[in-house]
């Protein structure tokens, strides 16, 4: 196979540029990003879920081995495991699969790939502008009569993207098998053409994973309505997830409103006892405060009790305010005064109004006023510290 060095197109192309999508480059790293997550993917799933859906990139080679014969391969993971070698004469006259009886189901499921010799085509390096990535097959159609000996109407080509330079240029390998060499191979194949998924060129490394095989001739991949199975049931979960997602956070949102909701209920009812126990509090402040304001019911009774003479009987005794007010009878009745006079708990006693003599006790009634003293001081300090 002759090989050729990289060769820059951007003279050839330049008028075809204008024609082309500026948001080719992005389209392919989008593919190419798209393909690498799958294949990354895939990785994690089971084999046997991996070759129920055609992810497991397994192949099964057809190759000439000569007399006639074919040459069944298993082609997985970069390793190619050799099957059986069949005549071709012996498939002739089957009515479906002429390799149902020869292959086990899960091997029969194998999308089925003619595997060229590496001397059967041309391959050539090409180093392509950014904007030829959304029409690549195009650009290299245009390519094929530059870099080959071929007319582009006799070969068959598909084409390889290695790498991508720093400056925004592809690396493509051009891959091109000549019309008659091609179809040589595929009319030896008999009955196994019409099973072919595609046709590849062999190389040191393994099938170099492009497809030569005309377009009109393409045979679906057995395996893509499981994987258009697998992505509908992929979009299900995900659309699924989200959904739940969606209603958990939903919920989460409701209990915390309701969380929130009784904090704040029991904060309202601390607030309310807290400002209970204040009032309260206060109420008894004041209390205090107007209880140290002045002296005691008993201590004013008892001071009564030991000034007033024996003689001197009382009908009423109240305290209203700051002044204790006297009703009673008494023989000493204009001498009281002076009895009251000097205590610490009142002042200024007096008669309020005359002296009326009650004929039947012969005593006199009278009617006497006296102003309260407030406490000492430090009785009052201590009647105004805080309650516990």
């Amino acid at each position: 196979m002759m090989s050729a060095t990289p060769v820059s197109t951007g003279d050839a192309t330049s008028g075809r540029r204008r024609g082309w999508r500026a948001d080719g480059p992005l389209r392919l790293r989008i593919r190419s990003g798209l393909h690498w997550w799958g294949a990354a993917l895939a990785t994690w799933l089971p084999v046997r879920v991996r070759e129920l859906f055609g992810l497991a990139g397994r192949r099964l080679l057809v190759q000439h081995a000569g007399d006639g014969n074919v040459a069944l391969s298993l082609h997985e993971g970069g390793d190619t495991r050799a099957l059986a070698q069949v005549p071709v004469a012996s498939l002739a006259g089957a009515e479906t699969d002429p390799l149902a009886a020869l292959l086990t189901p899960r091997v029969a499921e194998v999308p089925r790939w003619l595997l060229l010799p590496a001397d059967a085509g041309l391959r050539r390096q090409l180093v392509l502008p950014a904007a030829a990535a959304d029409r690549l097959r195009d650009v290299l159609g245009f390519e094929i009569d530059r870099q080959t000996p071929f007319a582009s109407a006799d070969v068959r080509y598909d084409h390889r993207l290695l790498g991508r330079r720093s400056d925004g240029q592809l690396d493509v390998e051009l891959v091109v098998v000549p019309r008659a060499v091609l179809d040589a191979r595929l009319a030896a194949l008999g009955p196994l053409v019409p099973t072919l998924a595609g046709v590849d060129l062999d190389s040191a490394d393994g099938p170099l994973g492009v497809n030569l095989i005309g377009d009109a001739r393409r045979r679906e991949d057995p395996q893509r309505r499981y994987q258009w199975l697998l992505a509908a049931v992929a979009v299900l979960f995900t659309a699924f997830a989200l959904w739940q997602i969606r209603e958990n956070r939903t919920a989460a949102a409701d209990a915390l409103e309701a969380r929130v909701e009784a904090e704040a209920t029991r904060a309202r009812a601390a607030s309310a006892q807290r400002q209970q126990l204040t009032d309260l509090r206060e109420g008894m402040a004041f209390l205090q405060a107007q209880r140290a304001a002045r002296p005691t019911t008993v201590a004013v009774l008892d001071e009564l009790a030991r000034r007033l003479p024996d003689s001197t009987s009382l009908e009423k005794a109240a305290i209203e305010g700051d002044r204790v007010l006297l009703i009673g009878l008494s023989t000493e009745a204009s001498a009281l005064v002076g009895y009251l006079e000097g205590s610490t708990l009142w002042r200024s006693p007096a008669l309020a109004g005359a002296l009326q003599n009650d004929p039947r006790s012969r005593a006199d009634r009278f009617t006497l006023t006296a102003e309260l003293v407030p406490p000492a001081a430090d009785a009052q300090e201590a009647a105004r510290a805080p309650v516990r």
